[in-house]
């Protein structure tokens, strides 16, 4: 038994997004059949299509064809979820929109993972990333030498809208349950750019710098070491920077004026290996820069089996990533590739099963009634649960008397929105004993602590289970519960550098670069958000709830999934560099006069398309149009489209490329992406206003349920802001509230 055992999904997607949400939809035991076109799926030929394809089975059809559709709808009537990722004209044209479908499947969920946003200009441009990253201001986040936006070698928010769109299918289907009606749900790269790259911000001063390449201070920073290899310094907080120092045998009284270039100087003094030695004996975290090509097979990955093998009937064997969240109870599995489907397996599809007549109708946010205890901090932890009470939670921020550590910086009020808080010691006796009937009440429990801290403080699964047995338990850690780095103290960017991700946007200049989004994190935010989605589905098979977890080591193979599929003869990886512009000449950033621009040509017709469009036909004479597909970012041809964009302004070039038909858009900074009414007219963005720091703009929410927005209802709890009125609704007696506020196990900041 697995979560969505017994679950149909039809997956008429293509390329990322949609195929990677039902890929774990069919890990953890849903039955997917895949509905690809007559000529394959877009992605066919990329290595991390075998990866996001496991455990499905395959049929052609040709939903141009009337008779082809026909026999789609067969499939949509006997489906649980189907999903799409066509864009708004082609989905109503096929008549497969939400509303046409829902009402002849009025039990079906009908999940769209639109590549943009649902309406406006730019919600008919096919799947990009750095389209979608230049768009909404991300590419400009990320730290670079030159005043410029840096091309993202992971497809980082492609991972995070499948991610959350099979979060928020999981989440629907446990509020249609077995007699309601099922809805639409929209999970658009929009809503996985909110999840993954939106910070708040000032409504008086938006934008916000990348930073440096190398990192932004001196304590959380890349280092090269005596050896001629690199580092990176984590010490995020300053118990963990003065261990740093002693862990260098540094003198504090002379770094005052310049911590970076003392650190740094120690560091070339001796190898690697020598430094990180040091800092683990002082629990320090660090970790060591490695490479992509490495790390699957790496302790961390085997320690915790967050890595496969299939034997694929083309490529033979396959190594790729795993599992990426266990459910202890019911655990997914990687059992097969993609394969066609049979007769009899589209006869097991559409089997005919009960469905009650008269449906309910089930509004509202999907989560709604279910309660999370949160006590996670930082990001991971603390925006897993955010994530929970956008979909409709009530979490509770349980913190202590010093408080979350990242309380008064400006990612608290990000992730800890739409949360009550409850300021409790559970140190205390009387503590511990008030969690442990708190939980009784609770349909969740989540946490980011060290392993084996929730073990100390009497409150993991264990301890937990016995006085409810409907209780989920999640834990979120940096390198799994297994295996020799299990214990180590670890932030974002140390598997930013172990997996590999900072090498290769660095590319081949010598030159790791730190990553501006905290990628691991939110990453492992929305993969602990599933892991409870999907242990409350099996709850409703089983009665009984479990024990979950994940990590960021986990996230950090998922996210890079199509890099991390290895066999004989793969394709050569795809690499970054200085400052990075893209992966080639028809694919990649683009200066114009007053501006940026993003220039995605995938066919040779975009070439010739391009080349009428900018006034250059003799391009098409000096290379055709394959020849021009493969040239480098760097090339002649590169450099001959350069000079022609730098003469027209950024709009203009814009507005010329999209008239041709040739894939093209701005590329913003924060503050024009804040002031662009395509954000707004997508929900993508909100004003609130904030009790200390004024009107700010937000990100709204990470989906749409039968198009209305999810949204948080309200800003982030101050420390233990609404401790009463939490303990009166799980039910404590008013003279035991009394007591605990009288013996300080609860308070207020």
């Amino acid at each position: 038994m697995s979560a969505f055992q017994g679950i149909r999904v039809l997956d008429c997607s293509q390329g990322l997004a949609g195929p990677l949400a039902t890929m774990l939809l069919a890990d953890f035991g849903a039955q997917v059949l895949k509905v690809e076109p007559p000529g394959g799926d877009r992605a066919m030929d990329q290595p991390g299509y075998i990866t996001w394809n496991r455990n499905k089975k395959r049929l052609t059809l040709d939903l141009a064809d009337d008779a082809e559709r026909g026999r789609l709808g067969d499939l949509l009537a006997a489906a649980d979820v189907a999903v799409f990722d066509h864009s708004p004209r082609d989905l109503e044209a096929l008549g497969l929109d939400a509303a046409t479908v829902g009402q002849r499947h009025p039990r079906l969920i009908h999940l769209w993972t639109p590549p943009y946003g649902t309406t406006g200009r730019w919600s008919e441009l096919p799947a990009h990333h750095a389209t979608l990253t230049g768009l909404s201001g991300a590419a400009f986040r990320q730290g670079s030498y030159a005043d410029q936006p840096v091309w993202h070698v992971a497809q980082i928010v492609h991972h995070a809208q499948g991610v959350m769109a099979a979060a928020a299918a999981g989440a629907a289907l446990l509020q249609r349950g077995a007699q309601g009606k099922g809805r639409a749900v929209t999970v658009s790269g929009l809503h996985a750019m909110a999840e993954t790259a939106c910070p708040v911000s000032h409504v008086s001063y938006p934008d916000f710098g990348g930073g440096h390449p190398l990192g932004g201070s001196a304590s959380y920073r890349l280092y090269p070491c005596g050896d001629g290899k690199w580092l990176f310094l984590a010490t995020l907080f300053s118990w963990f920077f003065e261990r740093a120092i002693e862990a260098l045998e540094l003198n504090r009284a002379p770094l005052r004026m310049d911590l970076g270039s003392a650190i740094q100087a120690k560091l070339m003094s001796g190898p690697r290996d020598q430094w990180l030695a040091a800092f683990r004996e002082h629990d320090v975290p660090a970790g060591p820069v490695e490479h992509r090509e490495d790390f699957l097979a790496s302790e961390v990955i085997r320690a915790n089996d967050l890595a496969a093998e299939l034997d694929h009937p083309v490529h033979g064997r396959v190594r790729m990533v795993g599992v990426p969240a266990w459910l202890h109870a019911t655990p997914g599995s990687v059992r097969h590739p993609l394969e066609d489907a049979t007769e009899s397996d589209l006869a097991e599809f559409t089997a005919t099963r009960s469905i009650p007549n008269d449906l309910e109708v089930r509004a509202g946010p999907p989560l709604a009634g279910v309660r999370v205890l949160d006590l996670g901090t930082v990001v991971a932890g603390a925006h897993a649960s955010a994530i929970l009470a956008n979909f409709g939670a009530d979490v509770v921020k349980v913190e202590s008397q010093d408080g979350d550590p990242f309380r008064y910086s400006g990612g608290f009020i990000n992730y800890n929105r739409g949360k009550r808080g409850l300021g409790l010691n559970l140190k205390h006796p009387a503590g511990k004993a008030l969690f442990h009937d708190l939980a009784r009440g609770a349909d969740a429990v989540l946490d980011n602590y060290r392993h084996g801290v929730r073990e100390r403080l009497g409150i993991d699964y264990a301890a937990l289970a016995p006085l409810n047995p409907r209780l989920i338990s999640c834990s979120i850690n940096t390198y799994g519960s297994r295996g020799a780095d299990a214990r180590l103290p670890g932030f974002d960017p140390l598997l930013q550098a172990r997996s590999g991700l900072m090498w290769a946007q660095g590319g081949d200049v010598g030159e790791p670069v730190f990553h501006a989004i905290p990628v691991n994190d939110v990453a492992t935010a929305a993969m602990g958000a599933f892991a409870v989605i999907a242990a409350l589905n099996a709850r409703e098979r089983t009665g009984q709830g479990q024990d979950t977890e994940t990590s960021l080591a986990a996230q950090s193979a998922l996210y890079q999934s199509g890099d991390l599929t290895w066999y004989a003869g793969r394709p050569p990886l795809a690499q970054g560099g200085r400052d990075c512009l893209g992966f080639a000449a028809l694919d990649r950033f683009y200066r114009c006069a007053n501006g940026w621009v993003t220039l995605a040509c995938t066919t040779p017709k975009h070439f010739a398309d391009l080349a009428e469009a900018l006034g250059h036909t003799d391009w098409t004479a000096r290379w055709d149009g394959a020849t021009a597909l493969a040239e480098p970012r760097d090339g002649d041809l590169a450099a001959e489209i350069a000079a022609a964009f730098s003469a027209l302004r950024r709009d203009q070039a814009v507005d010329l490329l999209c008239d041709a038909g040739v894939p093209a858009a701005p590329v913003l900074r924060g503050a024009e992406a804040q002031r662009s009414d395509y954000f707004w007219e997508n929900g993508y963005y909100e004003l609130r206003s904030h009790p200390a720091e004024g009107e700010m703009i937000t990100s709204r929410g990470f989906a749409s349920f039968d198009g209305a927005h999810l949204r948080f209802e309200t800003l982030h709890p101050d420390l233990g802001e609404h401790g009463v009125e939490v303990l009166q609704d799980y039910g404590v007696p008013r003279e035991r509230i009394v007591e605990l506020a009288r013996e300080h196990v609860i308070f207020r900041g």
